[in-house]
């Protein structure tokens, strides 16, 4: 069966006033002038790629509902398929207002062009949107939409995270990480930690002074989790990784900080600081938690169908 209903969710543009260009272009400013247009260029060839792909949704004839990701706040509904342009922050957004029903794709508006990160490398870090879990390119759109729509193509199940906190559940699943942290980073975050198995302890109960604790899926294994020395996981697999950041003398149970969860098995922490955040991909959700609170994590979070790259899939085998 073809889908024909189709949620359009776009990254806004960003907002670079002609004056600001002409009063750079007009002083001594070199670097920032260059910063400036390099940011520039970026919003138009976002503008130009959401443009080129309602042109190719118009000449098929699909119809397709346009929404800006800051206007969105509803979670999705019938629609057949959601098409996220920008990056991947486009992508996670939709993919906290999405249960397992609906696929995404998403369409990376901006990809890194790497002559122009090596020529601008003296000047400022050059680098535009990686779309590490974006399938599709302006330059593929045509042919992945094509594949979508008549079946040839099936997406992928990716493990989401789920969050309890004082045994309620937290609607928004993480489909990168979750972070618990002080909101002051340079305080020390307590807390105690352990891995549960069929409602019997799987680990040691852990007791941590440190900047925070991370938990991350395959997917979001190869952002801040693999900076921070964790490793890359395949991109199916549906355990969870784990690492407490920057551990004060964590003595001999330093092997202890960093681990996996397997399917079956869910983390329970305790907070043990007057104040907190609890982070759900990055900035995007924020909840506070305070001195005594729970905090319950596993994999049992509804699956995110998405069309991954196919080096990804590749990557899994």
């Amino acid at each position: 069966m073809v889908r024909k209903r189709l949620l359009l969710l776009l990254k806004p543009f960003d907002a670079y006033p002609a004056h600001e260009l002409a009063a750079l272009s007009s002083s001594n400013n070199r670097k920032a002038l260059q910063v400036l247009r390099f940011l520039y260029d970026r919003m138009l060839v976002h503008r130009n790629a959401i443009n080129f792909c309602r042109n190719i949704l118009m000449k098929k004839a699909v119809n397709s509902r346009v929404v800006f990701r800051s206007d969105l706040s509803q979670p999705i509904h019938d629609v057949d398929l959601v098409i996220t342009i920008g990056g991947d922050g486009t992508l996670l957004q939709a993919s906290h207002l999405m249960d397992d029903s609906i696929p995404v794709l998403g369409v990376n508006s901006d990809p890194t062009r790497p002559d122009e990160v090596e020529e601008f490398s003296e000047e400022f870090e050059a680098t535009r949107s990686t779309g590490y879990l974006c399938a599709a390119t302006a330059n593929n759109f045509e042919q992945m939409l094509d594949d979508i729509l008549d079946n040839r193509s099936e997406p992928s199940e990716l493990a989401r995270i789920a969050v309890n906190l004082n045994s309620k559940p937290i609607s928004t699943s993480a489909l990168n990480d979750v972070l618990l942290a002080h909101p002051c980073p340079s305080r020390a975050s307590r807390f105690s930690f352990r891995i549960m198995k069929n409602g019997e302890l799987s680990s040691s109960l852990l007791h941590s002074r440190s900047s925070g604790l991370r938990v991350s899926t395959a997917a979001g294994s190869t952002a801040a989790m693999l900076s921070a020395g964790g490793l890359e996981m395949p991109i199916l697999s549906k355990e969870l990784q784990y690492m407490v950041r920057e551990p004060i003398s964590p003595g001999l149970t330093s092997h202890l900080m960093h681990g996996f969860m397997k399917s079956d098995e869910m983390m329970d922490v305790t907070w043990y600081c007057r104040e907190g955040f609890l982070y759900i991909d990055g900035s995007h959700v924020v909840h506070s938690i305070q001195h005594g609170d729970t905090i319950n994590l596993s994999s049992r979070a509804p699956k995110l169908k998405l069309y991954l790259p196919p080096h990804l899939l590749s990557h899994n085998v």
